[in-house]
């Protein structure tokens, strides 16, 4: 198992599109793939697990990822938040 955080920098927090991307990309991977948002922790290929975080602008997030994939998959989670403007 992996991990690794990275600050939401968008204007409005993670809202349905960005979860939506977040989700689909999580979902190509085989790891599981955890993000956990102020003690909450979900798994992100759950698009309602996400969206249950309501997670606002400037908020700090942490993925983790356990599996054959992990490294991959953690690092495709962070540049894909990172991607949000």
């Amino acid at each position: 198992m992996i991990q690794q955080s990275v600050k939401l920098q968008t204007k409005v927090g993670l809202y349905p599109p960005y979860i939506s991307q977040l989700v689909q990309e999580a979902s190509r991977f085989h790891s599981d793939i955890f993000m956990t948002h102020n003690g909450r922790r979900v798994n992100v290929k759950s698009i309602m697990g996400v969206l249950s975080l309501a997670v606002s602008k400037d908020a700090e997030l942490t993925f983790e990822a356990s599996g054959d994939d992990e490294e991959e998959a953690l690092y495709q989670m962070i540049r894909t938040v990172e991607s949000f403007q």
